[in-house]
């Protein structure tokens, strides 16, 4: 099959190109810095050359964003928007102008769409999706805000004969340097890996084999379309899920972190709190009930084999 990945070069893409390449796949990755072969140009905007890939492909996985590993400043969350925005637009664009359209379009988006919450879990049928909750920053109602916009784009485009997919992504958790579970790995293994903020905060997450089985999933199911979780089955509190990462990688203990500690840390780390704070309990309802089966469903598994693939490394 012929796969484009708009925006394919960060963490997500390189796992996702990496697993479908070796799988035999075709992949064509549209990027604003193309740097290899298989990279196409594009500026995530307008229309261009790049649309010929569109045309004639099977699948299109848009994964084009502004990284959200960042300040959360005005100017950051007005380019966080415009980016997921322009390109889920322009990427609409292309299918519905395509001669020979993929058969499905999986457009990225996040589990961040899903209220602040620790009595219950968010499934696509019964979850919260955020807003203005009471007892948290205002500004983290604009990532909801942004979640919306993104899929609402992917919803609006006149693409009808292609089949329409939302992935309400978790933290996708992968070996590779640079992407979250390393920032976490090493803030384990430098002992600050403990409880912030008290951690009773659940982490949504899942793993890079898992995702990529997903979205390989959802290709072939054609009754599956709009909001679909990526998530594993078993989110945890933020300081169970620390302490399986502290086992996995053999480290004691880990210093606890109030939430300015937290706000200092983040500061440092150029990122933002609601990252850490936020009580993301998102399950993936749609894949269970199609009969998805995860391979790593339970966090201490999944983070000892991330553990043993970064040794090997």
């Amino acid at each position: 099959m012929k796969f484009v990945l708009p925006g394919g070069t960060g963490q997500v893409g390189t796992v996702l190109r990496r697993a479908l390449t070796a799988a035999g796949h075709e992949v064509a990755v549209l990027s604003r810095r193309p740097a290899s072969r298989g990279e196409i140009a594009w500026d995530g905007r307008t229309p261009g050359p790049w649309t010929e890939a569109v045309d004639g492909s099977d699948v299109v996985v848009n994964l084009a964003g502004r990284s959200v590993s960042c300040r959360y400043t005005p100017a950051n969350l007005k380019a966080m928007m415009d980016s997921r925005v322009d390109s889920a637009r322009v990427v609409g664009e292309a299918i519905g102008a395509s001669a020979r359209p993929p058969k499905v379009w999986l457009q990225m988006s996040t589990a961040t769409v899903y209220a602040h919450r620790f009595d219950a879990p968010n499934d696509e049928a019964t979850g919260v999706i955020g807003g203005a909750e009471p007892g948290v920053p205002a500004y983290w109602g604009y990532s909801v805000d942004i979640a919306r916009a993104w899929e609402g784009e992917q919803e609006r485009a006149d693409t009808p004969r292609t089949r329409k997919v939302a992935l309400r992504s978790a933290m996708v958790m992968s070996p590779d340097r640079g992407g979250v579970f390393d920032v976490l790995l090493r803030l384990a293994r430098l002992g600050l890996g403990g409880p912030v903020a008290g951690g009773a905060q659940y982490v949504s997450w899942i793993h890079d084999h898992d995702f990529v089985r997903a979205v390989e999933f959802l290709v072939a199911r054609d009754d599956l379309d709009g909001p679909v979780n990526l998530a594993a089955p078993s989110p945890l509190p933020q300081r169970a899920f620390m302490r399986a990462l502290r086992d996995a990688w053999g480290v004691p203990a880990g210093l606890s972190a109030t939430r300015w500690m937290a706000e200092l840390g983040a500061f440092a780390l150029r990122s933002d709190t609601e990252l850490l704070l936020k009580s993301r309990r998102v399950v993936p309802g749609r894949l269970l009930d199609a009969g998805f089966a995860f391979d790593r469903p339970e966090w201490p598994q999944a983070a000892a084999d991330l553990v043993r693939r970064v040794r090997a490394r």
